[in-house]
């Protein structure tokens, strides 16, 4: 898997890989959670963040955004890889890319997840980020760079 920077002629693939693996984990499409698939562009580059794809065969396998929220705080969402692709150090170099990109861009970075994803949250955790809180079904993390 190569991982590349978001083009507009890749939204239909990117919402697909994101819906995918929603699903299988036990989520569906939410209108308000799930509005930054509707204008990736507007959502994560005109703030100075970024999306970036995991493409193999030519096909997106995998994503990772990190959405600027203010001048020094970013956050890092959708690292989301299809299910052929995982244990194999792909999640890792989606996340790292994404983490990489926030370090150089931002002091701070926080995400959010579901509490019954272990695996993501292990990484964010040995990836030096601590819990901050737990609101409305999530668990937020931050790191300090």
């Amino acid at each position: 898997m190569i991982i590349q920077r978001y083009e507009d002629s890749r939204k239909e693939e990117v919402c697909d890989v994101v819906l995918d693996v929603l699903l299988e984990h036990g989520f569906e499409y939410d209108r308000f959670k799930d509005a930054d698939l509707e204008d990736l562009n507007n959502y994560y580059f005109t703030s100075g963040g970024t999306f970036f794809i995991g493409v193999a065969e030519d096909k997106v396998v995998g994503t990772a955004g990190v959405r600027k929220c203010t001048e020094n705080l970013c956050e890092i969402r959708r690292i989301y890889l299809k299910e052929d692709f995982r244990g194999k150090g792909n999640g890792k170099k989606l996340f790292r890319t994404a983490l990489d990109f926030a370090g150089k861009n931002c002091s701070g970075v926080m995400l959010k997840t579901d509490p019954t994803l272990k695996k993501a949250i292990d990484i964010y955790l040995k990836n030096g980020f601590t819990f901050m809180k737990e609101k409305n079904g999530q668990i937020y993390f931050e790191k300090k760079f």
